[in-house]
């Protein structure tokens, strides 16, 4: 029996988009384990914002290779045992970060929390695949991206808060337990993650080779799609809170809230996403969501909107954005895996997001430069221009591919 025969119910299905959803989260907030404190970290150890980046640059170069790999390691060995590993790395950086000395203790901590983070993507699209019914993977979707946007959202000001009352190496060891509470949860409810009995997952042709998919276009369409969106969501991510104080003179527990309002407008823009992707028009969507957060950016860039709208705009740029994330990853997983079965899910998830770390791994290196230059305008152009050019990649994958009936990914 294959995975694609069965229905599962919807309690089932639930629970297993309600415990990866959480876990997601945590991976997504451990992306800001660092950046909301980089005002106290600079400052310590005496750090510009280019090589403070670094760390972060390290983190996503770390994550891009790892999560290509962590692929073959899900499809070998199973999500379960994979997050785990990876929700431990997690706990190891964060509890690093504590007893951090210097520059290159805060390196390791990039790295070691980006070997964590390289594990979510394949672990987690490979549950969503295999356990959660195909009339549903929309709404499974929606609630993937949502809770990674809520745990970017509650980063900067968990970390930043707890900074400000208690110091940042308070703040690190919070982070640790928190990471510590996901893998407990995991643990509890491993059982969940586990191929009921008689499942065969849909194999690829026979004497398909492994990297069979990297001869395929829409394979790296969609990895350069991730690649330009994460390249312009890093700079917001690393940069936000430092651009809105300069640029706009808001205070900094403010301007750090003007980059949670951005990532909770985005957690709206994928609930309502889930239910906008069943039309099918995944690329159209995509399109004009994209291009509508690129106006907001560039209207940003001007300096004209008040300071008291600042959050608004922030809002706004992350709606729509989030709104086209469940068109993504079913646009993802009609150009990418139908051709090759459900047991090769691990691996090309793995290599189709891996352009999401690449995309922030290059971030802090592009526009850390501008920031130390006190270019703040310039990066804003910058997040615009990428998402216009991530409109054309996305356009690009919905003409190669057929048009689907009913709005619904394909299930092969």
């Amino acid at each position: 029996m294959t995975s694609s025969a069965l229905a599962s119910p919807p309690r089932h299905d639930a629970a297993v988009i309600t415990l990866i959803g959480a876990v997601h989260g945590v991976s997504h907030f451990f992306h800001l384990l660092l950046p909301p404190l980089f005002p106290w970290l600079m400052a310590e150890f005496d750090l510009s914002f280019t090589r403070i980046g670094l760390t972060m640059t390290l983190f996503f170069v770390v994550s891009g290779f790892g999560q290509a790999a962590a692929g073959f390691l899900v499809d070998r060995w199973g999500a379960a045992r994979v997050l785990a590993g990876g929700i431990t790395c997690f706990i190891l950086a964060a509890l690093l970060l504590a007893t951090a000395t210097g520059f290159p203790v805060l390196l390791l901590v990039g790295g070691l929390a980006g070997l964590g983070n390289a594990v979510f993507h394949p672990s987690d699209f490979t549950v969503l695949n295999r356990h959660v019914s195909t009339a549903r993977l929309g709404h499974a979707f929606s609630v993937h991206g949502l809770s990674g946007n809520l745990g970017w959202a509650l980063a900067p000001v968990f970390m930043t808060g707890i900074a400000t009352l208690a110091g940042w190496r308070v703040a690190a060891l919070a982070a640790a337990l928190l990471a510590g509470l996901a893998l407990a949860l995991l643990l509890a409810f491993r059982r969940l993650l586990d191929d009921p009995p008689g499942h065969r997952p849909k194999a690829a042709p026979q004497g398909e080779h492994p990297l069979a998919f990297l001869t395929v276009l829409p394979v790296w369409m969609c990895f350069a799609f991730f690649f330009l969106t994460t390249t312009s969501f890093g700079a917001i991510q690393n940069y936000a809170p430092s651009i809105l104080e300069h640029l706009y003179g808001l205070a900094r527990p403010l301007a750090a809230g003007g980059l949670s309002a951005c990532l909770l407008g985005g957690a709206g823009g994928i609930a309502l996403g889930g239910f906008l992707a069943k039309s099918g028009e995944h690329d159209r969507i995509i399109a004009l969501m994209l291009g509508c957060a690129a106006l907001l950016a560039l209207l940003l860039a001007t300096g004209w909107p008040p300071a008291w709208s600042i959050l608004a705009v922030m809002a706004g740029i992350g709606f729509f954005t989030g709104v086209a994330g469940p068109s993504r990853d079913l646009l993802v997983r009609r150009a990418a895996v139908g051709r090759f079965g459900e047991a090769a899910y691990g691996r090309i998830y793995g290599f189709v997001y891996s352009g999401l770390d690449a995309g922030l791994a290059l971030a802090p290196l592009i526009f850390g430069a501008f920031m130390d230059g006190g270019q703040e305008r310039q990066v804003l152009v910058g997040v615009a221009l990428l998402q216009g050019l991530a409109i054309f990649t996305a356009l690009g994958v919905g003409r190669y591919l057929p048009a689907q009936p009913g709005g619904q990914a394909a299930s092969r």
